[in-house]
């Protein structure tokens, strides 16, 4: 999660869209930055619980695959209000998906069930495979940029480099040039360390509401 703010805080240096995969080193749960910590904790018995710096509700982490998108203003999808840049983001993972033989779809409407679980029903444009929800995201948009924070349910049976190839080979409209998920530069790095140090290894900062 540091890395990730950190990235929404560099966009402006690094001046151009960021796409980044990642994984989990153990089961583990995110929240939204607004949702109260003491429901969280009741709801999962995941552990631990971080908080995201994007909105949203509970998303385990036991078996999903994970990736960012960060964009500086002035973007194409900066510019897009959020349900467009959701829908921008799903459609881009959609269209992945066929790339591999999987037939998805984009919800054309909502189904909830428990709130504040984010794939315990879906809302409008999340992804669909078999009328349910395998893929969501959440979004902070600010004067540093845009960060979309999206989370993978992913078939059975694929392999994860798989389907990073696929997202690499399926350039998003409005992308520009060709997405390509190297290195997180160092000045970002540092940039995360002080964040995980003064904010998200901080039981004061995830459980401050």
């Amino acid at each position: 999660m540091a890395v990730d703010e950190a990235l929404l805080l560099s966009t402006r240096e690094l001046e151009q869209p960021i796409l980044r995969f990642y994984g989990w080193s153990q089961p583990a749960a995110t929240f939204g930055y607004f949702q109260k910590y003491a429901e969280v904790a009741a709801t999962t018995l995941l552990r631990p619980l971080i908080r995201r710096p994007t909105g949203g509700g509970i998303v385990p982490h036991d078996r999903d695959w994970t990736y960012s998108l960060a964009f500086p203003p002035g973007h194409p999808w900066y510019e897009l209000r959020a349900i467009e840049s959701y829908r921008m983001a799903h459609s881009w993972i959609v269209d992945s998906f066929r790339r591999l033989g999987i037939s998805t779809e984009l919800a054309p409407c909502c189904r909830r069930t428990q709130p504040g679980q984010c794939f315990s029903g879906y809302e409008r444009f999340d992804v669909l495979w078999g009328g349910r929800k395998i893929a969501g995201a959440a979004q902070r948009r600010n004067r540093d940029g845009l960060l979309i924070q999206g989370s993978v349910q992913p078939p059975p049976g694929l392999p994860r480099d798989t389907w990073h190839q696929a997202m690499l080979d399926s350039t998003p409209v409005g992308w520009t040039g060709t997405p390509s998920p190297g290195p997180v530069p160092a000045s970002v790095q540092e940039r995360a360390a002080a964040l995980d140090a003064a904010k998200y290894s901080q039981p004061s900062y995830l459980e401050s509401r």
